[in-house]
């Protein structure tokens, strides 16, 4: 169910221990080919799959568009907080939440760069609220809980690159018609971080011309929704994990 659909009475009345999703994503440029507002297209996707499935056994809140995207600031369009604003911004989201009585707390998340913000929030909430042994904070990102090259022939890429193989063939499948020219005329962009196992900063354009990484032009309507059955399966599958814990042990 959506918070956004109930009236206070309503979640004042609901299971503190019930699972709450907040779904963040990003407005950010996705190369020559893709809008703007791909992760929050995608993960909106995904959580509607996953909430026609649960019912009543999740609340999701409404989806946060802005996310921590200023290494893609080089590119026009591209709105973003920083860092450490938007690691506070998510604090004081589930600091709201943790006020109204919840106690399992699911930020379930759609774009790369908010995964290092993300878990420090979740890590720094945890230390705030030290002596609660009931609360259940999470971090997660909604393609880590599927293993796609495994379940669907065909795909190119191992893992989700950026303007991709794989988000183009979802924003295919979701709104073909916000896809720019041709995919299949574009160029691969090599993954890779240089330097590894070291980690090096970086931002966009140091990493590629166009502004998306991986392989675009092999993706198809039909691979899209492939990955958002293998996605949206797996985050149900979490999710039923956190509903089922048992309010106290590590795991």
């Amino acid at each position: 169910m959506y918070l956004a659909d109930l009236a206070w009475p309503a979640i004042a009345a609901l299971d503190k221990n019930l699972p709450v999703v907040i779904p963040v994503a990003a407005v950010e440029q996705h190369g020559h080919h893709l809008p703007v507002y791909t992760d929050s297209l995608l993960l909106g996707e995904v959580v509607r799959r996953v909430e026609s499935r649960l019912g009543p056994r999740a609340l999701f809140a409404p989806l946060q568009w802005l996310g921590n995207s200023h290494h893609h600031l080089d590119f026009p369009g591209t709105l973003s907080a920083a860092p450490r604003l938007y690691l506070d911004l998510l604090r004081e989201l589930a600091e709201n939440l943790l006020v109204h009585g919840f106690k399992r707390i699911v930020f379930l998340n759609g774009h790369g760069g908010n995964v290092t913000p993300g878990k420090q929030a979740v890590f720094e909430l945890r230390q705030a609220h030290r002596d609660r042994a009931d609360l259940l904070l999470l971090f997660a990102t909604y393609w880590d809980f599927s293993q796609p090259t495994q379940e669907i022939s065909g795909l190119v890429q191992r893992e989700m690159g950026h303007a991709c193989e794989w988000e183009t063939s979802m924003i295919l499948q979701l709104a073909p018609q916000l896809v720019v020219g041709d995919p299949a005329q574009l160029e691969t962009v090599p993954f890779g971080f240089g330097f590894e196992p070291a980690y090096r900063g970086w931002i966009t354009k140091d990493r590629t011309v166009p502004g998306h990484i991986g392989s675009p032009e092999h993706a198809t309507a039909e691979k899209g929704e492939q990955l958002f059955s293998a996605f949206a399966g797996g985050v149900e599958r979490f999710l039923t994990q956190v509903e089922n814990w048992n309010g106290q042990s590590w795991s």
